[in-house]
């Protein structure tokens, strides 16, 4: 979106480097030094924007971007939802060279405005909010239960599984999922 976003402001498409490394595409960049390499054969003299999608599969990453922040005329975005980027460690692997954006779910207002809902039936509305969530994505798949529990489960398997219990190094993991 971010990128659509750049576009519709007059920045040329050669001017944004878009690398999301859940794609196959990009599973040859395994650490900072492949990362800093792809980059830099695709920097033109111009201003650059650099959008790195789930930047934590990529070994040693913060190098990288310290290092684009020294060596180019870029501005950089990364996103990720592991646990990793949220660590406090970030500030001290960026030294202190970045402003984080939290992303939140949708509040109620916001998720009425997201699909277009007037004010009537907010009872109605409420109750579809409370049952799906403030999940921009579920949105788009709400009318398949099915889909939504799958998308839903991933989420869960993804942030507590993986993330909490990796990065609190948790060995009681029936424990964690019970509570």
């Amino acid at each position: 979106m971010f990128k659509e976003y750049l576009l519709s402001n007059n920045i040329k498409e050669e001017n944004i480097i878009h690398i999301n490394f859940e794609s196959a595409i990009y599973d040859d960049i395994k650490n900072y030094k492949d990362l800093y390499k792809y980059v830099k054969n695709k920097i033109k003299k111009d201003k650059m924007y650099l959008i790195l999608d789930e930047v934590q599969n990529v070994n040693s990453w913060e190098k990288a971007i310290n290092a684009f922040m020294v060596d180019f005329n870029l501005n950089i975005y990364i996103t990720g939802s592991n646990a990793y980027l949220l660590s406090s460690k970030l500030s001290t692997l960026l030294s202190g060279r970045y402003i984080e954006i939290k992303m939140y779910p949708l509040s109620f207002k916001e998720y009425l405005k997201f699909n277009n809902y007037d004010n009537n039936n907010l009872d109605v509305k409420f109750n579809e909010y409370l049952k799906y969530g403030g999940l921009p994505a579920i949105t788009l798949i709400k009318d398949n239960d099915e889909l939504v529990l799958s998308y839903l489960n991933d989420i869960y398997n993804t942030i507590v599984k993986k993330d909490i219990i990796d990065r609190n190094n948790i060995k009681d993991t029936a424990l964690l999922e019970n509570i």
